[in-house]
């Protein structure tokens, strides 16, 4: 899978250790930024992460700042996003079963380091239910796009 990742300098130490995790299992990603712990401005680095997600140039999307919040607020913005701010497991599993998110946003200062594997590992590894209740009311919120 492609995978689409970017931090702000409030996660960089984050993005590093999901990237060298989603390649170790053989996933492609491609590095959105930031390079340093140099304060930058989340958008510059969420915003094309996932404008590539909507692109449909990568496949799914993880973007991290100190809480979360300012990348997933970024990344809702961008058409065709569906941005899920996850602090545990059962959102990540939840929000990929129910909503089909395609960006997970995390916040370093938020949770710990083996936290935030664990819920990349069952956002990455949960697909789509398909269930026709579900998909009624992604196509609702998706419809207020327009």
């Amino acid at each position: 899978m492609k995978i689409a990742l970017a931090c702000d300098h409030g996660a960089f130490e984050y993005k590093e250790i999901v990237k060298e995790m989603l390649t170790k299992e053989g996933h492609i990603v491609e590095d959105f930024g930031c390079y340093s712990t140099e304060s930058v401005d989340y958008p510059d680095y969420a915003g094309p992460a996932a404008q590539s997600v909507a692109d449909g140039k990568n496949d799914r999307g993880i973007v991290i700042c100190g809480t979360g919040i300012g990348v997933s607020i970024t990344a809702n913005k961008i058409k065709g996003i569906r941005c899920a701010l996850c602090s545990d497991p059962v959102s990540a599993k939840l929000t990929r079963e129910h909503n089909d998110s395609n960006v997970l946003a995390m916040g370093q200062r938020i949770i710990g380091v083996e936290l935030m594997k664990e819920i990349v590992r069952v956002w990455m590894g949960t697909e789509f239910s398909h269930d026709a209740r579900h998909q009624r009311r992604i196509d609702k919120v998706m419809a207020l796009e327009k």
